[in-house]
C-alpha cells in the first residue's frame, strides 16, 4: 500500500498555529505534499522542519514569502529534484519531485493567475512549459518502469462539476476555456497521457471540492472549487482504492483555506 496527502497550507507558519501540528502527528500517509509553505526552512518550527521519522525535502521560491513547495517521505528518497528544467521557474519554489521504489512523485503549485494582468500571463507561461515536462517525464519513467504521482494544487477546475459556481466563473482564472483545455491535455491518454485519480475513482459527483474561499460563507455552503488534485499515470492510477478529502469539521477548525487530499494505492 501507498498512502499520499497533499495539501495546501496557505502559509505554513500561520497553518502550525491554526492545528496543523495535531494534523500532522495523526496523518497516516507515507508521502506528504505540500504546497503553498511561504517560508525558508530555517523559518520553521523543528516540528516540521525536520519532524522525526520523516526525510524531508524544503524547495522555497527565492521570492521571500511566496509559494514554496515540501515533500515529506517515511522512507528515504532515491533522488531529489527541485524545479523541472525551466530557467524561469525553477527558483520560484513551484516544483519538488523524489524517486521512491518504483514510483516518482511530486508535490506542484501551479500559479493561480488573474484575468488581464502579467500574473495570467505567467501562468500561461508555466503551463506551456510544464506539459511538455510531464509528458517527458512520463516517457522516461515508463523507460525506467516507473510510475508518476504529481500532487498539488493545479489551481484549475477542469469540469463544471469541479466548482459549485461555475457559470459566474467562466470568465476567472482558474476556470477559463484555454486553463481547462490545458488540463484536458493533460488527462488525455493520447496526449499528456496521465490521469485524475480523484476524479477516476468520484466519476459522477459534484466536487469533491478542496478549497472555499475565506469571504462569505462559501465553506459553510459548500462553494468550493476541486483544484488539489492527485494526478497519476494509468499504471498507477490503475491501483487507487481510495481517495478522500479531508474537509475540517467546521469553518473553525480549518488550517488552511484548502483540504487535504490522500489517496491510497494497492500493491
Amino acid at each position: 500500500m501507498l498512502t499520499v496527502t497533499s495539501a495546501n497550507v496557505n502559509g505554513l507558519r500561520a497553518a502550525v498555529r491554526k492545528g496543523f501540528v495535531e494534523w500532522f502527528a495523526g496523518a497516516s500517509a507515507d508521502v506528504l505534499c505540500l504546497q503553498e509553505v511561504r517560508a525558508e526552512p530555517q523559518q520553521l518550527p523543528e516540528s516540521v522542519r525536520t519532524p522525526d521519522g520523516w526525510h524531508v525535502v524544503h524547495a522555497p521560491a527565492a521570492a521571500k514569502g511566496r509559494a514554496g513547495v515540501s515533500l515529506y517521505t517515511r522512507r528515504a528518497p532515491e533522488r531529489v529534484q527541485v524545479g523541472f528544467g525551466s530557467a524561469e521557474f525553477d527558483d520560484s519554489g513551484r516544483y519538488v519531485e523524489v524517486d521512491l521504489p518504483g514510483v516518482t512523485v511530486a508535490s506542484l503549485y501551479l500559479p493561480s493567475g488573474e484575468v488581464g494582468t502579467p500574473r495570467q500571463d505567467e501562468k500561461i507561461r508555466f503551463m506551456d512549459a510544464f506539459l511538455a515536462y510531464l509528458k517527458d517525464l512520463r516517457e522516461r519513467a515508463a523507460a525506467d518502469g516507473r510510475e508518476v504521482l504529481v500532487c498539488g494544487d493545479w489551481n484549475i477546475a477542469h469540469r463544471e462539476c469541479d466548482l459549485r459556481n461555475w457559470r459566474a466563473n467562466q470568465k476567472n482564472s482558474g476556470f477559463l476555456p484555454e486553463e481547462r483545455a490545458w488540463l484536458g491535455r493533460v488527462l488525455d491518454p493520447a496526449d499528456g497521457g496521465y490521469v485524475d485519480v480523484v476524479r477516476a475513482l468520484h466519476p459522477d459527483v459534484e466536487g469533491p471540492y478542496t478549497w472555499w474561499s475565506y469571504r462569505g460563507r462559501a465553506f459553510d455552503n459548500d462553494a468550493g472549487w476541486r483544484i488539489d488534485l492527485a494526478v497519476a499515470t494509468p499504471g498507477l492510477a490503475a491501483r487507487a482504492v481510495e481517495a478522500v478529502v479531508e474537509r475540517a469539521a467546521s469553518h473553525a477548525e480549518r488550517w488552511s483555506d484548502h483540504a487535504p487530499v490522500t489517496v491510497v494505492f494497492d500493491g
